[in-house]
């Protein structure tokens, strides 16, 4: 049985110290690329509590919607594959979760904290950007698990400039083999082992439905997974099978502080709620999309974007 840790933690609204309140702003910082979250400065992206109606926060209540479920979770060590591995644990699934090898501090944590409700966390420090890695991958999730019933494709790699003539080929492919080509062989694989009531579920991101200059190639490739998202979806639905997408907005990662300029972070609380979202509110959707509370949806982009219109 999973452990219930800080069951009734909650804290009313502070004013600005308050992430969840509107007119909180991040501290500005930069961070060396990959960027971790342990390097983070306070306050640090919240995994496990969200929001109450004052501003306030508690911590997240689950409801063993994942119970005895194994999930692949890329980019899991920290952000937003963080908070889902966290969630996921609370709902009664263990996870794997993928990584680089420079983020293992993070990576260590993730595991602890996961390891608190009672689930398993399998730590694997690998490059998704060569096809022969996601087999690995999946072949090892298989055997340590017994099975994959849920893939997570959230790692992603930007880096913000200006111009096109300011991005190299090889940032260009990079991009691409991390953010797209890393779903495809990883969704292949894993649909071999999956079946009847099996998810997965893509990382997008508003960017593409606001075109978003500064991240020309960052904002291509997620484009190019809500179309992935679609049509696999309509492929698998048959065997029962669902395949959906979530598009956050401005949301506190490590992401941030190790790719973006000063001025875009000074702007990052600008969108209709007034605040940056926190990785903890965007993993509530991967667990509605993981869970049989959506059984009738498939082929979808959820948009935890902080209330910004967007069509599709």
């Amino acid at each position: 049985m999973p452990l219930h840790v800080s069951q009734s933690t909650e804290r009313p609204a502070s004013g600005s110290k308050s992430q969840f309140e509107p007119g909180h702003k991040i501290p500005i910082q930069h961070l060396k690329m990959p960027g971790l979250q342990a390097d983070m400065e306070n306050p640090k992206p919240v995994s496990d509590q969200i929001p109450t109606e004052d501003g306030g926060y508690q911590t997240y209540k689950a409801a063993g919607k994942l119970e005895g479920k194994n999930a692949i979770i890329t980019g899991g060590d920290s952000g937003i594959g963080r908070a889902c591995a966290i969630l996921f644990a609370m709902e009664g699934a263990s996870s794997m979760i993928v990584y680089l090898p420079e983020e293992e501090k993070d990576a260590k944590e993730t595991k602890r904290l996961v390891e608190q409700y009672g689930q398993k966390c399998y730590c694997m420090p690998i490059d998704i950007r060569k096809k022969e890695n996601c087999q690995k991958i999946v072949d090892t999730a298989v055997k340590d698990m017994g099975g994959v019933d849920i893939l997570v494709n959230n790692a992603a790699f930007q880096n913000m400039l200006a111009d096109i003539s300011e991005v190299t080929e090889d940032q260009w492919e990079k991009t691409f083999d991390t953010n797209i080509h890393s779903f495809f062989y990883l969704s292949k694989y894993s649909l071999r082992h999956m079946k009847k009531g099996s998810t997965i579920i893509n990382c997008a991101s508003v960017n593409p439905y606001i075109g978003r200059g500064d991240l020309l190639d960052y904002t291509s490739t997620k484009g190019a997974i809500v179309a992935f998202t679609r049509a696999l979806s309509n492929q698998q639905a048959k065997k029962g099978i669902r395949v959906n997408c979530v598009c956050p907005g401005p949301i506190w990662t490590p992401l941030i502080p190790a790719t973006m300029m000063t001025e875009a972070m000074e702007q990052f609380h600008a969108v209709p709620i007034g605040r940056p979202g926190q990785p903890s509110e965007v993993a509530t959707c991967f667990v509605f999309l993981a869970s049989q509370d959506s059984s009738y949806i498939s082929g979808q982009c959820l948009h935890p974007n902080g209330g910004v219109m967007v069509n599709g």
